[in-house]
């Protein structure tokens, strides 16, 4: 009997029910007492039934290391990504640790805006521009993605996992974020330490994590020359294949194999021009092409060499160079791996052939391939070099 029933009960009977009401209100009092004493003892709030938690507080299957060591904005919003997009939680959480220590790593391109590291990345979930402009996603509605903001720089990376296998192989799809064997180890250890009881994620083969996958031994099974140190240093996929020419995937004409029998720095510059396939056209790669959200001609010129390390970043921000300043730089002639050919006339513009493949902004009537009806910079195929200009022939020197 409630209190509220004891006391329309005192009102029929008279008054020898009020002692009755008394006694009956202070045993459903002690009651509610010993109830929230008992739901807090046990973890629990006293919600009405039904109703959702205050926003903020970890999930079921946090560790006691995640509630310590994340911080509570960062635990939620890996946890608010994870179920938008069917994920595990704890390896967005291992990412975003590996990759920035949930947004608090000194290194500048993890905590200011516009900040990139050497390889283009920026933001807490450490993105490059073209995968940001394919996989970028806005997660409050608040303007453009920002790889800057950790709300959107988590939704996203949820985003690209999802597109890259997730949750069916976590191993493949984290080995897309960055390819890299000590990456994928290390970002599965921290979401099993983040995980309570800790977790052991699937592969595509049904196994688990660390018994080895396909990708491993693709990777141990690379040709003579290859060199490894591309497959972590890159956040685009490193192929390497014998010879030395260059060759796109099948069916994927953003994706260069790069041969393993020419020097390292032309196997970084393919590598290099893998990173740019996603980019529109445009100038903002000027003066500096790294991390541009687009590029032109000249800033793609640029960035390849730059990343294989022919040019420094200091001398290509000094120098700003332009197509036409191509048409007298390095060594006349073709070279052995690589040429650039660039012209002044009828109108300024510079492109690059690496180990036989062409990375140029211009396709119209000189593309065949995959990409032909793409701006920006891509791999073009073509049986000849377009006669549409006259090319000042060039290379960098010993290439």
């Amino acid at each position: 009997m409630t209190a509220g029933s004891t006391a329309a009960a005192s009102r029929d009977r008279g008054s020898r029910a009020g002692p009755i009401a008394v006694a009956a209100a202070a045993l459903a009092a002690i009651a509610f007492v010993l109830v929230a004493v008992l739901m807090a003892l046990g973890g629990a709030s006293p919600t009405a039934a039904g109703e959702e938690p205050a926003e903020g507080g970890p999930g079921d299957g946090v560790s006691a290391l995640a509630e310590r060591e994340i911080p509570p904005t960062y635990l939620r919003l890996y946890e608010q990504a994870a179920a938008r997009y069917g994920l595990d939680w704890a390896i967005l959480a291992g990412i975003g640790k590996v990759e920035c220590d949930h947004g608090r790593a000194p290194a500048p391109s993890c905590t200011e805006e516009g900040a990139f590291n050497a390889a283009g990345a920026g933001g807490p979930m450490q993105f490059i521009a073209s995968t940001w402009a394919r996989y970028g996603v806005d997660a409050e509605g608040g303007g453009p993605p920002d790889r800057w903001n950790p709300a959107d720089a988590i939704f996203s990376a949820a985003n690209y996992l999802r597109a890259s296998g997730a949750p069916r192989d976590y191993r493949q799809a984290i080995f897309a974020y960055n390819h890299a064997q000590w990456y994928v180890e290390e970002v599965e250890a921290w979401a099993a330490r983040y995980s309570d009881p800790p977790a052991a994620f699937a592969t595509s083969a049904g196994g688990e994590a660390g018994e080895g996958d396909a990708q491993g031994d693709e990777r141990a099974e690379a040709p003579e020359g290859a060199d490894l140190r591309l497959q972590e240093e890159s956040p685009t996929p490193v192929r390497f294949i014998p010879g030395e020419r260059a060759e796109l995937v099948p069916g994927d004409g953003h994706l260069a194999l790069v041969p393993a029998g020419v020097p390292a720095t032309v196997q970084a510059m393919v590598v290099a021009g893998n990173e740019l396939q996603d980019l529109p056209y445009g100038p903002g790669g000027h003066p500096d092409p790294l991390g541009a959200s687009e590029e032109d001609c000249s800033s793609t010129v640029n960035y390849v060499l730059y990343r294989a390390g022919v040019r420094t970043l200091a001398e290509i921000l000094h120098e700003n160079p332009l197509a036409q300043d191509y048409v007298s730089w390095g060594a006349p002639g073709p070279g052995r791996w690589v040429t650039i050919y660039a012209a002044d006339i009828p109108t300024p513009h510079v492109f690059i052939v690496i180990a036989g493949l062409r990375l140029d902004t211009s396709h119209d009537g000189t593309d065949v391939g995959p990409n032909r009806d793409e701006d920006g910079p891509r791999w073009r195929i073509l049986d000849h070099i377009p006669t549409w200009a006259r090319w000042s022939v060039r290379h960098p020197p010993g290439l």
